[in-house]
């Protein structure tokens, strides 16, 4: 296997300028072919990520297709000025010389992307690589076979391998790529799992893109439209059983309408999967637990709690059927309020009022998202001020990463590094600052020694006025 990934990367190194010298339009070409082969293979994919989570067609579309061919559309439109180099003002101090910051390709780089959205995390970093000029090795994870195979046969009918690469195996292929000199490395996952790629990359002082997790709050204002706010948690709760790295993960709302919000809380999964513990049991818009472990792990959080089940808790070992479920009355100390949860249990806690809100927030490591559901904006955009998060969203839950125009990732112990869009291109590029000057006198020679008086009076001119 080393051997066989060492002559990969070589591949891909001996490529790379080539691939850096393409033209807009020749990247715009790439990216044309691979929003062409995915409408064209769209039911394939429903198929794989059936076979991998039980996960319907519709939120394949949603949460899997449409943001990746919102990422190349988006690339399509604004690729031209991206690469475009981009003046900036100089400073009266080197008067006469002009400076502009060219984004120039990386180099080869290395994509670990994970099993919870294994097109949208694989394709939507590649888009970005691509548009910026990079050769690309791809590490999908090896939890998600169906889906890995799909994205094997697509992608190889697609980009020649020194060019566009996806390697198949466990941690140890992933260990193996890690060794290599890459130019960059964009890795979504856990933040164990983070820490252990920035050590490999910092060997090689290799750049890194860390998208990790976190435990996202959710704070429900007094004034908050109940109804609606429910809704949109359970909706992005819900979303591929909880297993989104930005699904709300706790939620905290004011003491005064608490009742009333759970009992819309309630409603709102009852309407979407079934109004009964059987009818949800047998909806099948929620998706599975992706594995055996992880199904463990969710119910060991569920006996572990001393929580009130207030809706939901039921389990099924052999499909891995986990219920949408509401935990009232959780000690914050518990495994469920300390582990980021991903899957479909949602602790509801209550607080008097905003600032206790910020301090239980604040006292925790800063999330990848954090959600305000207020009716007052003066109220959500103080709670926004007051606390940090990698993303997130007013009055609403997990859109803000379909946007892309706006930048996702972490901060800390979320991951660092931004993606999607523009940002997503500059994570894979190198700004490289460029200052051009006269060819025969600049003004900064008469700063040149021997420092006679005039120098040292020129010297003392630009300390104080320019």
């Amino acid at each position: 296997m080393t051997s066989e990934l060492e002559a990969l990367f070589a591949r891909q190194q001996a490529a790379r300028w080539r691939v850096a010298a393409t033209s807009a339009d020749q990247r715009k070409a790439k990216l044309r072919a691979l929003l062409e082969a995915l409408m064209a293979h769209r039911e394939e994919a429903h198929a794989a990520l059936a076979a991998d989570f039980r996960k319907s067609p519709e939120e394949v579309d949603l949460t899997e297709l449409y943001p990746v061919i919102s990422e190349i559309k988006e690339a399509l439109r604004r690729l031209p000025r991206w690469m475009k180099p981009r003046r900036v003002p100089t400073p009266i101090g080197l008067f006469g010389s002009a400076g502009t910051i060219v984004h120039e390709p990386r180099g080869v780089v290395l994509i670990i992307s994970p099993w919870n959205y294994p097109i949208y995390l694989t394709l939507g970093p590649l888009v970005s690589a691509i548009a910026a000029g990079n050769c690309a090795i791809l590490k999908p994870s090896e939890f998600t076979p169906h889906t890995t195979a799909f994205l094997q046969k697509l992608l190889g009918g697609l980009f020649p391998d020194e060019e566009v690469a996806l390697v198949e195996g466990d941690a140890e292929a992933a260990k193996a790529l890690l060794a290599l000199p890459f130019d960059h490395v964009f890795f979504t996952g856990s933040p164990a799992v983070g820490k252990v790629v920035m050590k490999a990359a910092a060997e090689h002082l290799a750049s890194v893109t860390l998208e990790l997790g976190g435990k996202s709050p959710v704070l429900v204002d007094a004034d908050a439209n109940l109804r609606e706010a429910a809704r949109k948690i359970a909706w992005g709760k819900g979303l591929n059983g909880g297993q989104t790295c930005v699904a709300p993960d706790y939620v905290l709302v004011h003491t005064q309408v608490q009742d009333a919000f759970m009992d819309e809380l309630k409603g709102a999964f009852q309407a979407f999967y079934g109004a009964t513990p059987e009818a949800r049991r047998a909806s099948p818009d929620l998706a599975r637990i992706i594995n055996d472990r992880h199904f463990t792990r969710l119910q060991a959080l569920l006996s572990g709690s001393s929580a009130q089940i207030v809706f939901g808790g039921e389990t099924d070992e052999a499909s891995r059927y986990v219920a949408p479920t509401i935990l009232a009355r959780v000690d914050p100390a518990s495994p469920v309020m300390q582990e980021e949860i991903f899957g479909p249990l949602l602790p509801v806690l209550g607080v008097k009022d905003l600032d206790e809100a910020v301090a239980f927030v604040n006292a925790r490591p800063k999330p990848l998202a954090l959600y305000v559901f207020s009716r007052s904006r003066r109220n959500a955009e103080a709670l926004v001020a007051r606390t940090t998060a990698g993303g997130g969203c007013i009055n609403d839950t997990v859109l803000h990463f379909a946007h892309t125009g706006l930048p996702t990732g972490g901060v800390n112990t979320s991951g660092f590094g931004k993606a999607h869009g523009r940002h997503g291109f500059e994570a894979f590029s190198n700004a490289r600052g460029i200052l051009r000057q006269p060819t025969r006198f600049s003004a900064i020679q008469l700063m040149y020694p021997p420092y006679t008086h005039f120098v040292r009076r020129m010297i003392d001119l630009t300390l104080k006025y320019f």
